[in-house]
C-alpha cells in the first residue's frame, strides 16, 4: 500500500476523477484510499458500497449480499446432492447505486436530481 500514496499524488493535477475497481486489497484498504481520494480533491467512482460508506463518492456494482444469498442457494443445491459441474454459471443480477452526498459537498459537487432519483441509497 506504500506505493499507493504517491500514485494519487500523480493524479492530483493530471485527473478529473478517478475509478477504483473492486478488489480485496482495495477494499481492506478503503478508508485509506478514500483519505488519499479525498486529499488530491478528486471525485472517485468505486465498484463496492462499503467505499461509500466510508466517504467514498459514488459507488456502482454487484449487491455483494444479494451474491452471498445466491451463493448459499448454490451450497444447498450441492448438500443436497447437486453436482456442480452442473449448476449453471451466473452472473450478478442485482446492482447497487450507492452516492454520498456529504462527500459531493466536500467536493463542491452538485449531483444532479436525475442521478440522486435513479439511486438505491443516498448517504447525507
Amino acid at each position: 500500500m506504500e506505493d499507493i500514496a504517491p500514485a494519487f499524488e500523480t493524479l492530483k493535477d493530471r485527473a478529473e476523477a478517478v475509478y477504483i475497481a473492486p478488489d480485496p486489497l482495495v477494499i481492506a484498504n478503503r478508508i485509506r484510499i478514500n483519505t488519499l481520494v479525498l486529499g488530491a480533491r478528486l471525485p472517485a467512482l468505486f465498484g463496492q458500497r462499503e467505499h461509500v460508506e466510508v466517504g467514498g463518492l459514488i459507488a456502482y456494482g454487484a449487491d455483494n449480499r444479494d451474491q452471498f444469498r445466491r451463493a448459499a442457494d448454490l451450497v444447498d443445491k450441492i448438500l443436497r446432492g447437486a453436482k456442480p459441474g452442473d449448476l449453471p454459471i451466473e452472473q450478478p443480477t442485482k446492482f447497487d447505486l450507492v452516492i454520498n452526498l456529504t462527500t459531493a459537498k466536500m467536493l463542491g459537487l452538485d449531483i444532479p436530481a436525475k442521478i440522486l432519483a435513479l439511486a438505491d441509497e443516498v448517504i447525507e
